[in-house]
């Protein structure tokens, strides 16, 4: 087993319509504006930046985030990443009764140094790390999309 790679699944339920969920979640630029952990993305251009996030452990991971795949019929946005973290991420949402489910799948591999060397003892801690991001995530998007 590769203790330093990855794969997460996480589900947002929000009682928001999905065109409104899907406008927020394609302007990553605008995340540090809603969720905390997302500390900077800087666009490089139309489809590519570098993104800086920062969760409760007391280190950031940097990497270059590229679109794949934009398809607002499917509901789909996908990047490949590059970086502290290789691999890629992809948001999928589903339009629900009251309102709209979106599911987070990232599939990674950290390549940070101190990440690989702590990756058998701090693989508890580095997931629940993820788990706090994702749910600040949810509650920051959830907020965004009611003041919107």
């Amino acid at each position: 087993m590769d203790w330093s790679h990855y794969r997460f699944r996480t589900r947002w339920t929000l009682a928001a319509p999905l065109a409104d969920v899907y406008d927020a979640l394609e302007q990553a630029e605008d995340y540090p504006r809603w969720w905390p952990q997302v500390r900077e993305v800087d666009r490089i251009d139309d489809t590519s930046g570098v993104v800086r996030i920062r969760s409760l452990l007391p280190y950031d991971l940097t990497f270059t985030a590229r679109e794949t795949r934009r398809d607002p019929a499917a509901g789909v946005l996908e990047i490949a990443m590059t970086g502290d973290l290789d691999g890629w991420a992809r948001w999928t949402l589903t339009e629900t009764g009251s309102g709209t489910l979106a599911d987070y799948d990232q599939e990674v591999d950290v390549t940070k140094p101190l990440m690989r060397r702590l990756a058998v003892p701090g693989r508890p801690l580095f997931r629940a790390n993820h788990a706090l991001m994702m749910r600040a995530g949810r509650r920051g998007l959830a907020a965004h999309l009611q003041a919107v």
